[in-house]
């Protein structure tokens, strides 16, 4: 569909041959000549006055036969047939960048439908995780210490793994989007170390973060900050600084950022829970009704919890990234 067309041009016009039209009966004798009008009164056609045009419609000189009035229409078009036919082009390269955009978008965007198949075994194995190894929920939270989306979330996922009595664990997984946030995460894993990987966690969403994201100082993430918090939680600050500095912590949080990478995840937070996608800070009740669901069919597929994440989405579901447009037919 282009903006402009001569045969737009002419369905404006509207115009119909004079001899086409229906003549009035009544304007007729039996011997075919036309009866003059009454006295005082106007014929017909003089009686039809001309609708006034609409304020600011398309002005159209209506004179003349239709041949003449698409005569007139050509000439115009022909006269502005550069600035016509450059609109029509910007129409079509609009059309087109929208539609780029929308496959785009659809290349970006996981199937709703799949299973990702993402490898927790080192995170479970470091102690990144809060709720029972035999749930047969598992959700992953890819998040950012820096992330006030991330922060706001993390008091639902205690309340998600208290409130289904140890069907629903969590598990915790490092994407560093802010590079200044990357000692709190290399703190997080020191204090895995010492098992106390969820107390330092939440000890700093309230001191660490919730500092940083009413003044903007990111020296709350730095060193002094971090041993401080992790004296308040019950932590060995030398061992701390030295957990901290190792490689092992740095492998860490390197692992899972590439293991997150396979599945195009490039933001906080995203959860998975079996296995299936759901980004940002999302309602409870989004959470809970996935969690119902899947809750279900692991309880119906007689696989027991402590080994359903291993067995059914480790052994069955996507090793990586499958797009919303690659699940079309």
């Amino acid at each position: 569909m282009k903006i402009v067309t001569l045969v737009g041009l002419v369905a404006l016009v509207g115009c119909a041959h004079e001899q086409a039209r229906v003549a009035d009966p009544a304007s007729h004798s039996a011997g075919g000549a036309a009866r003059p009008a009454a006295a005082g009164k106007p014929s017909r056609a003089a009686a039809r006055p001309a609708a006034p045009p609409e304020a600011g419609s398309l002005k159209i000189d209506r004179s003349g036969s239709c041949e003449d009035q698409v005569a007139r229409l050509q000439d115009a078009y022909d006269r502005n047939a550069e600035a016509i036919d450059f609109l029509n082009k910007v129409y079509e390269q609009q059309k087109a960048q929208a539609a780029a955009q929308t496959e785009e978008r659809e290349q970006n965007e996981p199937d709703p439908d799949a299973m990702f198949a993402v490898n927790i075994a080192d995170d479970l194995k470091a102690g990144q995780v809060d709720g029972p190894a035999t749930a047969p929920v598992t959700i992953i939270k890819a998040f950012d210490f820096a992330c006030p989306y991330c922060s706001r979330v993390a008091p639902l996922m205690t309340e998600l793994v208290a409130e289904y009595h140890g069907k629903v664990r969590v598990v915790y997984v490092n994407l560093v989007i802010h590079p200044f946030a990357r000692p709190a995460h290399l703190a997080s894993c020191a204090a895995a170390k010492q098992g106390k990987y969820k107390q330092f966690k939440d000890a700093f969403w309230d001191k660490g973060f919730a500092a940083y994201a009413s003044s903007g100082d990111q020296s709350k993430f730095g060193d002094d900050n971090l041993v401080a918090i992790a004296v308040d939680t019950g932590l060995d600050p030398a061992r701390l600084k030295v957990d901290m500095a190792s490689p092992e912590c740095d492998a860490r949080i390197e692992n899972d950022m590439k293991e997150l990478a396979k599945f195009h995840v490039n933001a906080t937070p995203t959860f998975f829970i079996n296995g299936h996608v759901l980004s940002g800070a999302m309602p409870k009740e989004a959470f809970k009704t996935m969690i119902d669901e899947q809750l279900k069919i692991a309880e119906a597929s007689g696989v027991r919890g402590a080994d359903y994440y291993s067995k059914i989405v480790l052994g069955k579901g996507e090793k990586q990234f499958r797009s919303r447009k690659a699940s079309k037919p």
